[in-house]
């Protein structure tokens, strides 16, 4: 059954360019329909209860622990699971950043669903940053940001750049933290060869470091021609190429989080050459580093 099928009343979907963020701890009969879908991205995390959403022809049941994204665009639908009692979750409105897609990536359900179980050991930051974005989103831009209180309002709306961004930057804390343990997949025979996923980890850890083929080979215990060969072999792309990737996706996070100059963010990024940072930049984004940040990107 699609959420096209599902009965209720349609409900209203912030503007696509709002960041919306709250909780709620909601029992029987709560149930929100768009069919028309919505113009931002929707985040839930899931407290306590269970909740149950739909898009498209895709569905997932949300437990404790569960991250589910519903991508903009398509009719959506969510409520409580049958046989649930209350569904308590944090939600958010807004337009996810770029670098988010690699992370989410691999929760994929299709129809613009993403759905994660994250780490026990997670759950508590997981918590800590959604207070903190519920905090942020009510920042004047003067002052300190307000402190994160365990009875704030249950709903805020980020007004000015400085709340949004603080907003996101706890969002994408979020989405980090849930989505880290998809990246690795559980162990089995099935994940190729470890050596390799710890070389994956290496470079994801601190992209700017000078990795080379040997340096990375060294850290895993293999040859330089062997090291890459598996390492091709298993993600379909050389080492450098996965590593040059890793830095401009780095290099996109800070130039969406922080106001470091493009140099500073070249030389942080792995890119000791501001011309070539420019270069391979505009090749991967479609527009130089300036302009990404400003908005400008596609």
């Amino acid at each position: 059954m699609s959420a096209e099928g599902l009965p209720g009343t349609a409900a209203p979907a912030p503007p696509s360019g709002m960041v919306v963020t709250g909780r709620y701890d909601q029992g029987p009969g709560y149930r929100v329909n768009r069919p028309q879908g919505s113009g931002s991205w929707l985040f839930t995390w899931t407290t306590e209860g269970r909740g149950l959403l739909r898009q498209g022809a895709a569905h997932t049941h949300a437990t404790p622990g569960d991250l589910v994204v519903l991508a903009p665009g398509s009719a959506h639908s969510y409520t409580l699971a049958p046989g649930a009692n209350r569904w308590r979750f944090w939600w958010a409105h807004c337009q996810a950043r770029p670098n988010w897609a690699p992370w989410l990536g691999p929760c994929a359900l299709g129809d613009g669903v993403y759905a994660v179980s994250a780490e026990g050991g997670t759950h508590a930051r997981i918590e800590a940053a959604f207070h903190r974005m519920l905090a942020d989103s009510r920042w004047t831009g003067s002052g300190a940001p307000p402190a994160a209180l365990p009875d704030d309002a249950p709903v805020a709306v980020a007004h000015g750049s400085a709340a949004r961004e603080l907003a996101l930057c706890a969002l994408e804390e979020v989405v980090l933290l849930a989505t880290a343990g998809a990246h690795r997949g559980p162990p089995g025979p099935d994940t190729g060869d470890g050596r390799v996923r710890r070389a994956e980890e290496l470079i994801a850890a601190d992209p700017g470091a000078p990795h080379t083929v040997d340096s990375l080979a060294a850290r895993v215990a293999l040859s330089p021609s062997r090291f890459a060969h598996l390492f091709a072999r298993q993600t379909g792309v050389p080492p450098m190429r996965a590593l040059r990737e890793a830095r401009l996706r780095h290099a996109a996070r800070l130039l969406e989080s922080t106001d470091l100059t493009v140099e500073r963010v070249a030389a942080a990024s792995g890119f000791p050459s501001p011309f070539h940072f420019n270069r391979v930049f505009r090749e991967r984004y479609g527009v130089p580093p300036g302009a990404y940040r400003s908005g400008e990107h596609p």
